[in-house]
């Protein structure tokens, strides 16, 4: 996955800091201690320290890290390609994305690629039901999925730059079923 910069203990005060160490912005926190570990992921120790810092009980933090599909408290790849699972895409062959994605990838949905960089997961609704099947990479929605677009978002997500797949984004008519 190439060198990532170890997450710090300063790191992390600085962006608690930069919301004024704010109970009301524990959300905001943690997405961006999430992004900054490089993994895509809040560990333990960076958990325990917003709880001592922000004065926020442990569970409460953990309750967050856990009931939002957006955070995990493992680690995952560079990139999390999620799956919309809603009854929409099911009947945009959402199944069908799945088994094209993970193809593709090499992996299983809830996996992690041996390099690093992408993990496959599934997800409820994005918002994007005209355009299903749909994933969101980041903050990226891409629709009107293929097996051939399936292949290029991971092959990009490989090469460390999804966003030049950016042109898969409205191509193709929405789902007529």
């Amino acid at each position: 996955m190439g060198s990532i910069l170890a997450l710090t203990e300063d790191m992390v005060l600085k962006i608690m800091e930069g919301y004024g160490n704010d109970p009301q912005q524990l959300i905001a926190v943690l997405l961006d201690i999430q992004a900054a570990s490089g993994r895509n992921y809040v560990d333990k120790q960076w958990a325990e320290l917003v709880s001592r810092v922000m004065n926020i009980p442990l569970s409460k933090i953990y309750d967050m890290l856990t009931f939002y599909a957006m955070f995990s408290t493992e680690p995952r790849g560079e990139y999390v390609i999620e799956i919309c699972q809603s009854a929409p895409c099911h009947f945009c062959d959402a199944s069908r994305a799945v088994d094209w994605f993970e193809t593709a990838a090499g992996i299983k949905t809830g996996e992690t690629s041996a390099d690093g960089k992408i993990t496959l997961s599934r997800t409820s609704c994005v918002g994007a039901c005209d355009i299903g099947p749909v994933v969101k990479i980041g903050d990226t929605v891409f629709g009107n999925l293929s097996k051939e677009k399936a292949e290029v978002l991971v092959k990009r997500c490989r090469e460390g730059n999804p966003e030049d797949a950016a042109y898969l984004q409205n191509e193709a008519a929405s789902c007529q079923k």
